[in-house]
C-alpha cells in the first residue's frame, strides 16, 4: 500500500518532482542549489541573498567546536516564520530519558517478536513505541530506542525534534523523508541519519513499514577510529549519501510537531517547511547502504570483540567508551581455525539492544527472528543457546560462510530502562531465559577435551 502524495519538490539539477538526488561522502561540507545562482560565493551572509531569500545558519555544535557542524540555508522564509504559539500535545507511546519506573523491572535478559502490523492509522510520530531510554536528555548524554510501525504518510504535516538526532534502520516497507535540505528514500538494509533540529515529513512509498530507531541524546555519529585496521574497510565515507536541495513553495495550512526536552507541541502555520532553496555546510541528514559495509575479522583463531563490527559511534565524554555505538553484523566468512565461532559467553560495561533486519542470527537460531529485538543490559550475562552452542561446539572448521543474515546492536555505556509498553505491551518472549536452561555441566574433574 502507499498513500504517500508527491509535493513536486524542486530539487537540484533542474528536477521537478518527489525523486531524491544525492552527493557522496561522509562529513563533507557540501554546497548544493535547486535554482541557479541561489548560492551566495565568497561569503555566508551577504547582504541581500538571491531571489529575495533569507540567510540562516542551522548549528548541531558549540560554534568554538574544532570543525563545527553547521550548514547555510537560503529559505523562502526565515524559521522564525515557521511557528506560532505552540501548545503541547500527547504523544503517549514516544518516551525520553529519564524515564525510570520503579514498578518495571529492566534488570534481566529480554527479547520481543517483531511488533504486529494493524489497521490503526499511524504517522511517523504516533507510529512510535519506546522500548528504552538510557541517560538524560536534560544533559545531553544517552538515547533512546525505538520501533516504529508506520502506515500512513505525513500531509501536510512536519516534525523535528530538538532532543537529539534518529538513526533509522528500516525493517519493512519503504520511506520517504523530505527535509528541509532534500529528499532521503529508504528501504531495508539502509539506514538514515536525522540531524537534530532538521525538520521533515515522512511518507509511506510501500507499506506498513516497520523498522527500529535510535535516538541519540548525545554528539552527532561519526565514524569510528580504525587505529591499526588503517584507512580501508568498514563503512567507507564514499558510500554515505547527501541530499541535494530541495523544496516546496507552497501555501497550504500545516501542522508543526516538535520534540522539546521529552515533550510534544504543536504549532499551525500558512505554508510548507520545506522552504530551502540552496544550503552548504556539513551538517545534513544522510543514508547509508549497510550491503556496502566490508567487515573485518579474526583470520586464523578465536572470535574479535563486536567492536570490530562499529559502523557509527557517538562518543561519550569518558575515553573508550561511547555513548551509542551502531555495529553491524551482516553476512561474512568465517575461517578461525580450532576457535568457538558464535560470539562468547559474556557480560560487559555496555548495555546491548539488538534488532533483526532479516535472517537468522548465529547465537541464536531460534526466537530470534525478524523484525524482533533482544536486551541486555550493562553486567547481564548473555551469550548463545544451547542449540548454537553445541552446534559450534562440534562442528566440522572448515570455512563456512553466513549468508542471508542481517541485525544490528544498539550499545550504550548507560543502563537501558525499560518502558512500560515493553514490559507490559509488547509481544515479550516471556521464555527468552529458558534458552540457557539446558545447558548442562560438561565438568567431570577428568583431563581433556570434553
Amino acid at each position: 500500500m502507499s498513500d504517500a502524495v508527491p509535493q513536486g519538490m524542486t530539487r537540484a539539477g533542474g528536477g521537478i518532482g518527489p525523486g531524491p538526488g544525492y552527493m557522496s561522502g561522509f562529513g563533507n561540507d557540501f554546497e548544493t542549489e535547486a535554482l541557479p545562482g541561489a548560492l551566495p560565493q565568497g561569503q555566508n551572509s551577504p547582504q541581500k541573498c538571491a531571489y529575495g531569500l533569507y540567510a540562516e545558519q542551522l548549528s548541531g555544535s558549540a560554534f568554538t567546536k574544532p570543525h563545527p557542524e553547521r550548514t547555510w540555508c537560503y529559505r523562502i522564509r526565515p524559521s522564525v516564520k515557521h511557528a506560532t504559539r505552540f501548545a503541547k500535545i500527547d504523544v503517549p507511546f514516544w518516551k525520553t530519558a529519564p524515564h525510570v519506573l520503579p514498578e518495571v523491572i529492566s534488570l534481566g535478559q529480554y527479547r520481543w517478536d517483531p511488533v504486529p502490523h494493524g489497521n490503526e492509522h499511524l504517522t511517523w510520530v504516533t507510529g512510535m513505541r519506546t522500548v528504552t531510554t538510557a541517560g538524560d536528555v536534560n544533559t545531553q548524554t544517552g538515547m533512546a530506542a525505538h520501533v516504529y510501525t508506520v502506515t500512513a504518510s505525513m500531509v501536510d504535516e512536519y516534525f523535528y525534534s530538538a532532543d537529539g538526532e534518529l538513526l533509522v534502520v528500516p525493517q519493512e516497507g519503504r520511506l520517504r523523508f523530505c527535509t528541509e535540505l532534500g529528499v532521503i528514500d529508504l528501504e531495508p538494509k539502509e539506514i538514515a541519519v536525522l540531524p537534530r533540529g532538521l525538520v521533515y515529513r515522512v511518507e509511506v512509498l510501500d507499506g506498513p513499514a516497520r523498522g527500529f530507531v535510535c535516538e541519540n541524546y548525545g554528539v552527532p555519529f561519526t565514524l569510528p577510529h580504525r587505529g591499526p585496521i588503517g584507512a580501508n574497510c568498514l563503512a567507507n565515507p564514499r558510500d554515505f549519501k547527501t541530499p541535494v536541495a530541495a523544496f516546496e513553495d507552497r501555501e497550504v495550512p500545516s501542522r508543526v510537531v516538535l520534540k522539546w526536552c521529552g515533550q510534544f507541541h504543536e504549532t499551525w502555520i500558512g505554508q510548507s517547511l520545506l522552504d530551502v532553496v540552496a544550503w552548504h555546510g556539513n551538517y545534513a541528514p544522510y543514508k547509508y547502504d549497510l550491503r556496502t559495509y566490508s567487515p573485518v575479522g579474526a583470520i586464523l583463531f578465536d572470535h574479535p570483540d563486536p567492536s570490530i563490527f562499529t559502523v557509527l559511534t557517538a562518543p561519550s565524554g569518558l575515553e573508550g567508551t561511547a555513548n551509542i555505538d551502531f555495529v553491524l553484523f551482516r553476512e561474512r566468512w568465517l575461517v578461525a581455525e580450532n576457535s568457538f565461532r558464535p560470539p562468547w559467553y559474556h557480560k560487559n560495561v555496555m548495555s546491548e539492544l539488538m534488532g533483526n533486519i532479516y535472517g537468522i542470527y548465529d547465537a541464536k537460531p531460534k526466537g530470534f527472528v525478524p523484525g524482533g529485538m533482544s536486551l541486555h543490559n550493562c553486567m547481564l550475562p548473555h551469550g548463545p543457546d544451547r542449540n548454537a552452542f553445541e552446534g559450534a561446539s562440534n562442528a566440522a572448521l572448515k570455512p563456512e560462510k553466513l549468508e542471508e543474515t542481517m541485525s544490528f546492536m544498539f550499545e550504550t555505556r548507560f543502563p537501558q530502562h525499560l518502558t512500560e509498553w515493553a514490559a507490559k505491551a509488547a509481544p515479550l518472549q516471556d521464555d527468552y531465559i529458558d534458552c540457557w536452561a539446558s545447558l548442562d555441566k560438561k565438568f567431570d574433574g577428568t583431563p581433556g577435551v570434553k
